[in-house]
C-alpha cells in the first residue's frame, strides 16, 4: 500500500516512474475515504486541488523539472497553518467560515519543493490541550486504538501519518503538541529550535513557544521536510539568519568522531508518575545507545518542577494577548444576536471560543492584570530563565538529553474530562524544551502490553538539529518500530 511507505521510498519510486503524483494522490484520497469515519483527523479536504498539484507536479517531472525529494508527495497540515484559499479553522467556531488569502512561509517553501498540499487537519481549538478532545469539529481517535485519543494538539497531523491519509504532515508545538502526539501514535514529530522555522503564517497560540515542525514515519523523512521548511524569513522577525544544513545527507555521511558521544539522562524525568512500560522502553533504548558507544551520564534539571507553572503562565498570558484581534469586527464569526458595540464583542467570543480557550484566555488576563503582573507573569519569566540555564548547563557535559517523551500511553477519551491536572501533566516531559527554545525529537522505542505505542524523546542544543536527527537516526536503524501500522 503506498500511503504506508516513506517519503525517500516513494520519492525513490516517483524518480524511477514506478508510479505517478497522481496516482499516490488518489491511494491517499482513497484511504482517507476508507478510514476517516474511524479516525477524523481531518476538518477538510479538497481533492481536487490536491489531484491538480499532482498533475503539475507529473508534468514537471516529465519535462525534467522534478524539484527533490518532496516533488509529488502529498503532506497534510494542521489546520492552525494559513493556505490560501482554503479553510482556516483553527478547530474553533469563532473561525469556522474563515479562508486563508494568503499561503504561510512553510507553505510556500513545501510548494517551491513541488509537495502536494493535501487536507486540514484537526487539533484543540487554538492548538490548547494534549488530547485533540477540544476541537469545535470533533474528536480524533488515535488509529492504534479507536476508543483513545491521539494526543495533542497536533492529533489529527499525528493520526494522519499513522493511518495511511498522508505520508507526512506539519504540526505546531507550543508545549509538546508534536512529540506527544507523535508518541501515542507511533510516529516520528520533531520541535525545531525556536526561530529556525518561520512562524509566519501560523494562527499564533503563544508567540514565544509556538514552533512549526514535521511529523512523519521516519526520521530520514523528518529530515527531508525540515529541509524543506527551515530558514530564515524576513516575514516574521523572530526567524533567526542561520545557514541550513543538509540534514538528510547529514544522516548518510558522517565524518568519523575522535570521541565518543554523551548522553544525559535527567533524574528528574524518571520518578513518580512514570508508567514502568514506558521506563522500561526507555531504558532499553539507554541500553541500545551503550552498545553503540555512547557514553551515558546522569545529569541534573532542578527546576523542572516548576516547567507546569511556568508554561501556564506564560502561555496563557500570550493567549490571552493573541486572541485578543478574535472579538467579530476584523474576521470570522460575528454573533447575530448582537445589539451594540459591546455585544459584538462579549457575545461573539462566548459563542466563538470553546471551554479550553476560555478557561486560558481569563487565566492570562488574571496574570497580566495591574497588581498580579509582578507576582505572577515577571516572576515566570524569572523562572523561565533558571530552566533555560539548567539546560545550558546539562549541555556543557552532553550532546543530548535522553528521556520519555510522556509519562503513559494514549488514553481513553474523556478519561481525564474531571482531571484536567491529571491531562496537563501528560505535558511535563515535553514542556521544557519549548520554554528553552531547544529541539527535541520523539520517535517510536516500543509498544505496551496493550499494543499501545510508547515514544522516546532526544533533546538537542539549540540548533544543532543534524545531531539530533543523527542520534535518533543512531536508535531508529536498528529497530523496525517505525514499520508498524495500525490494524484499521
Amino acid at each position: 500500500m503506498p500511503t504506508h511507505r516513506t517519503i525517500a521510498d516513494l520519492a525513490d519510486a516517483l524518480a524511477k516512474k514506478e508510479l505517478s503524483s497522481v496516482e499516490l494522490t488518489q491511494a491517499v484520497i482513497d484511504r482517507t475515504a476508507a478510514v476517516e469515519p474511524r479516525v477524523r483527523a481531518f476538518t477538510s479536504w479538497d481533492s481536487a486541488d490536491a489531484l491538480a498539484q499532482a498533475r503539475a507536479s507529473d508534468e514537471r517531472r516529465a519535462a525534467g523539472h522534478a524539484r527533490g525529494p518532496l516533488d509529488g508527495i502529498p503532506i497534510g497540515i494542521k489546520d492552525n497553518i494559513a493556505v490560501t484559499g482554503q479553510p482556516l479553522t483553527a478547530s474553533s467556531k469563532i473561525l469556522a467560515s474563515y479562508r486563508s488569502p494568503y499561503d504561510a512561509t512553510v507553505i510556500t517553501r513545501l510548494r517551491n519543493a513541488g509537495a502536494v498540499i493535501w487536507g486540514r487537519l484537526n487539533l484543540d481549538e487554538f492548538a490548547m490541550g494534549s488530547s485533540t478532545e477540544n476541537s469545535a469539529f470533533g474528536t480524533t481517535a488515535n488509529p492504534h486504538d479507536l476508543t483513545r485519543v491521539p494526543g495533542g494538539s497536533s492529533g489529527g497531523s499525528a493520526a494522519a501519518v499513522a493511518a495511511g491519509e498522508a505520508i507526512g504532515t506539519l504540526g505546531s508545538d507550543t508545549g509538546g503538541s508534536i512529540r506527544q502526539p507523535a508518541a501515542f501514535c507511533g510516529v516520528t514529530g520533531l520541535k525545531p529550535t525556536y526561530g529556525l522555522v518561520s512562524r509566519y503564517g501560523l494562527a499564533a497560540f503563544a508567540s514565544s513557544l509556538d514552533q512549526i515542525g514535521p511529523l512523519t514515519r521516519t526520521v530520514e523523512d523528518t529530515a527531508i521536510l525540515l529541509q524543506a521548511i527551515a530558514g530564515h524569513d524576513p516575514l516574521d522577525s523572530t526567524s533567526c539568519q542561520i545557514a541550513v544544513p543538509d540534514y538528510r545527507a547529514a544522516l548518510h555521511s558522517r565524518p568519523p568522531r575522535s570521541a565518543p558521544r554523551h548522553l544525559g539522562i535527567p533524574r528528574e524525568y524518571f520518578g513518580e508518575g512514570l508508567d514502568p512500560e514506558v521506563g522500561a522502553a526507555v531504558g532499553q533504548a539507554v541500553a541500545h545507545y551503550k552498545k553503540l558507544g555512547y557514553e551515558i551520564r546522569e545529569i541534573s534539571l532542578p527546576h523542572t518542577e516548576h516547567c507546569l507553572s511556568v508554561y501556564f503562565i506564560v502561555a496563557t498570558a500570550e493567549c490571552s494577548s493573541n486572541l485578543a484581534r478574535l472579538d467579530g469586527i476584523r474576521y470570522g464569526h460575528r454573533s447575530p444576536a448582537a445589539t451594540d458595540a459591546v455585544d459584538i464583542y462579549t457575545k461573539t467570543r462566548a459563542e466563538g471560543f470553546g471551554p479550553e480557550v476560555k478557561r486560558r484566555i481569563i487565566l492570562g488576563t488574571y496574570v497580566l492584570s495591574s497588581g498580579y503582573y509582578d507576582a505572577y507573569y515577571l516572576r515566570a519569566q524569572k523562572v523561565r530563565t533558571l530552566i533555560r540555564q539548567d539546560f545550558q548547563k546539562a549541555f556543557e557535559q552532553v550532546d543530548a538529553i535522553i528521556t520519555p517523551a510522556n509519562p503513559g500511553t494514549a488514553f481513553k477519551k474523556g478519561e481525564y474530562a474531571k482531571n484536567l491536572m491529571a491531562l496537563y501533566l501528560s505535558d511535563i516531559y515535553t514542556i521544557g524544551a519549548n520554554l528553552a527554545g531547544l529541539p527535541g525529537i520523539s520517535l517510536p522505542c516500543g509498544y505496551s502490553k496493550d499494543n499501545l505505542p510508547i515514544g522516546l524523546q532526544l533533546l538537542g542544543q539549540p540548533f544543532k538539529e543534524t545531531d539530533l536527527l543523527q542520534i535518533a537516526h543512531d536508535y531508529e536503524a536498528a529497530h523496525d518500530w517505525a514499520k508498524r501500522f495500525p490494524n484499521l
